[in-house]
């Protein structure tokens, strides 16, 4: 268990840290058999800091049970 607290704390502090990332996929706009256009777009994924604390607040109190036992 206390191994799962440390990832939880770690993820936590990772997520407050990079607030979100963006991937990129390619598109077909146009198709006229040899002449393809093609058209990159960008997806971004984001996420509040206030997952990464309650990660980092449960994995705390995860700790500390497992200490207690």
């Amino acid at each position: 268990m206390k191994n799962l607290g440390i990832v939880l704390i770690v993820l936590g502090i990772l997520m407050m840290v990079y607030t979100g990332f963006n991937y990129v996929t390619k598109e077909n706009v146009v198709d006229l058999g040899p002449i393809q256009i093609n058209a990159e777009k960008s997806h971004p994924v984001q996420w509040s800091p206030v997952v990464g604390l309650v990660l980092i607040v449960g994995g705390i109190v995860v700790v500390a049970v497992d200490k207690k036992k």
